[in-house]
């Protein structure tokens, strides 16, 4: 229990996201009837394909379709991760969610069964509750003795015997508290001081600084923008208080499995885990649902890329799904009609006919001009360019006439090319000359098939198969 809480205890720290090809996605755009919004959380067009999302997100959020699976299926580029992701971000943080892609389970390190149980045990959260003592009330003094050493100053060598006193309030009772160095130490870390409210965890030591008091707003004639006043607390200091941590299965699975403990999540020096102690797990949590210290929070599990899992992944699914622990499934394939992997046999999707049965399918279509033109709008907003009006004109055409991939990526070329010539708005100009640059799949395969005498190993195929490779 004292390195699950350890590990909970290290997610609170402040995140810091890359700008990437989904960050600009807040949630599904959904109002409150369930409808899907034009535009709305970074989300545009995809109606149908968002409000199927929403009801899968309502009935995940009702608890009732666990150890399901759903296919979002669709042609490249029409946002089939990206509905994923948003279903991610309008669940919340306590709703586990791993995202992974098929090809991942190829791996030399790990069995392909082992890969996908982590997976899955990755998407199914444990929220364990204990009662824990703490005292809670507004600092009104901190005095910390510091020994003197023989020359006449205090002496810093000797920290350990630092001695002090805390004096804390309530609204309705003051007590001066004894502190030792650790607790000293761990004040001093989080920087508190007279005014401050604070909580202190009596079983581990740990400060936990809840806010500035609002009876002390007026000390300061400004303060930063983090700083939170909150109210000091009433009724007794000492008082106990549900504690919840959330954690994840196969965190708990690495952390006893591993002699190192949690630290093991942040090396990766995860490994295959035993059954045995899977089972060992798996019968600890039981018992602790039975005597309502904890409670099981099925996630999402989101592959990727789906058509590259073989025929075994997929009886291994098939089988995971019914497990009364599994999560949410969700998948996503750009394929038609294909070979299963590791068969001769040709399904939709690449998918096996009895898997496909399970699922509930969802399809993306592909977007429009004036849709290209709005998500264009919202990446050059999220990327922090400005550009003029007539360039995302051109913009806009260009992924008409290749893909909105690639003009997506030439927002930030253009950028930087508008930088170079110290311009501050980027042109039509800028555009035209990354469109130069960088070529997309059409004119790269026009090139291929212009040049292809001179590439190694090149084969020279009719007119027909050079005209299907320009389609694709």
């Amino acid at each position: 229990m004292a390195e699950i809480k350890r590990l909970s205890e290290s997610r609170d720290l402040t995140r810091i996201e890359r700008i990437g090809a989904h960050s600009h996605i807040r949630g599904l755009g959904l109002d409150s009837s369930m409808e899907a919004r034009d535009v709305s959380e970074g989300m545009v067009g995809q109606q149908p394909a968002r409000k199927a999302a929403g009801l899968i997100l309502k009935l995940i959020r009702d608890g009732k379709i666990a150890g399901r699976a759903i296919l979002i299926a669709g042609q490249p580029g029409t946002g089939k991760t990206a509905i994923a992701m948003a279903l991610a971000k309008s669940l919340g943080q306590e709703t586990p969610f791993a995202s992974m892609s098929a090809s991942e389970l190829f791996s030399l390190e790990l069995s392909k069964t082992e890969a996908l149980t982590q997976a899955f045990r990755r998407a199914i959260g444990v929220r364990i509750k204990e009662e824990a003592e703490i005292i809670e009330g507004e600092v009104v003094e901190i005095s910390i003795d510091r020994p003197i050493s023989s020359n006449g100053n205090p002496s810093s060598s000797n920290a350990a015997a630092k001695t002090g006193k805390l004096t804390l309030k309530t609204t309705d009772m003051e007590t001066v508290y004894e502190l030792g160095a650790k607790m000293i130490e761990a004040l001093n870390k989080e920087k508190v001081q007279s005014g401050d409210v604070v909580a202190l965890d009596k079983a581990s030591g740990k400060v936990t600084k809840l806010g500035r008091s609002i009876g002390r707003s007026r000390d300061y004639d400004a303060v930063g923008p983090h700083t939170k006043f909150v109210r000091c607390p009433d009724g007794e200091l000492q008082k106990r208080k549900e504690v919840v941590h959330c954690v994840t299965l196969h965190e708990i699975d690495v952390i006893n499995s591993r002699t190192q403990g949690f630290l093991a999540l942040f090396t990766g020096d995860t490994g295959e885990i035993r059954a045995e102690v899977r089972e060992q797990i798996d019968t600890k949590v039981g018992e602790w649902r039975e005597e309502g210290k904890a409670e099981i929070i099925p996630g999402v599990l989101f592959i990727d890329e789906v058509h590259m899992l073989d025929i075994e992944c997929f009886s291994f699914l098939n089988r995971a799904l019914e497990n009364e622990m599994a999560p949410i499934l969700v998948i996503a394939t750009n394929r038609g009609i294909t070979n299963i992997r590791g068969t001769n046999y040709k399904s939709p999707h690449g998918i096996p006919p009895d898997f496909l049965d399970r699922l509930l399918i969802i399809t993306t279509q592909p977007y429009s001009e004036e849709e290209i033109r709005k998500i264009l709008d919202i990446r050059c907003d999220e990327e922090e360019v400005e550009m003029s009006n007539d360039a995302k004109v051109l913009l806009t055409k260009i992924g008409v006439e290749t893909s909105l991939r690639y003009a997506i990526h030439l927002i930030t070329a253009a950028a930087l090319a508008c930088q170079k010539r110290k311009g501050k708005i980027v042109e039509i100009d800028d555009i035209s000359r990354v469109y130069g640059l960088f070529l997309d799949v059409k004119r790269s395969t026009q090139y291929l098939m212009e040049y292809q005498s001179q590439y190694m190993f090149n084969e020279v195929p009719d007119d027909g198969d050079a005209d299907e490779a320009m389609q694709s």
